[in-house]
């Protein structure tokens, strides 16, 4: 967790998943004077739950905790309301690893490995993965990273990706997300922040941009291939 995250907390509420839930929880907060980050909302449909969902959301200001939990369990359609860490300070920063099954595995072994040196002496690293085939698929997946919570890099392993995929790179970019590629057949390199030949090196590089410790910045390699 950074400096910036002092005063960011989280909250677990199960309500009626009904109209109106969302507008009567935010009229609380509000009235606390929190902003809120960050919500996921997810309903339960079968089982002892089936009716209700959980929300979660983050937020920050200089609220007291105890009386914003009370005021919310006071809202009628709220059954319970929980303070909980943040996910920046669980998981924190994500680095995402899209691409071909063996790629995919290879990237995420430098990865992990680099996360474990360290999330060990206090940092919050994650990896998340995912192998996929097809040049729909892949441009829809990496256009997604863009609305991927704590998204901090992402990583493109394969042997030929361009096209639809080239275009979602660009817009990914755009977002403020840097890109780091195989070196592959296909465009996608040439739209990449970083081109890496060696998978496990591409996760290792991953990871050392998304430190808070380390000494390796992607603008100033941005453009090269290794």
């Amino acid at each position: 967790m950074t400096d910036g995250d002092a005063t960011l907390r989280a909250i677990r509420l199960i309500a009626e998943n009904r109209r109106g839930v969302l507008r009567d929880i935010a009229t609380v907060v509000a009235d606390h004077g929190a902003n809120i980050l960050m919500i996921h909302h997810e309903s339960f449909d079968t089982g002892p739950m089936a009716g209700l969902g959980e929300l979660y959301f983050e937020y920050e200001g200089e609220v007291d905790p105890g009386l914003l939990i009370a005021d919310l369990c006071r809202v009628p359609c709220v059954r319970s309301a929980t303070a909980c860490d943040p996910f920046s300070m669980i998981y924190g920063s994500r680095v995402i690893i899209i691409g071909g099954g063996a790629q995919v595995a290879q990237v995420a072994l430098g990865a992990v490995n680099e996360a474990d040196r360290h999330n060990i002496r206090g940092e919050r690293i994650s990896v998340d993965t995912i192998p996929l085939v097809g040049e729909e698929s892949l441009t829809a997946a990496v256009d997604a990273v863009a609305r991927l919570p704590r998204a901090s890099i992402l990583v493109l392993a394969g042997s030929l990706m361009g096209g639809g995929v080239s275009g979602a790179v660009d817009r990914v970019r755009e977002a403020g997300i840097p890109v780091i590629a195989l070196n592959m057949a296909g465009s996608v390199p040439d739209h990449a922040d970083l081109v890496v030949t060696d998978p496990i090196q591409a996760g290792v590089f991953a990871v050392m941009h998304v430190s808070c410790l380390a000494r390796f910045d992607i603008e100033r390699v941005r453009g090269r291939r290794f």
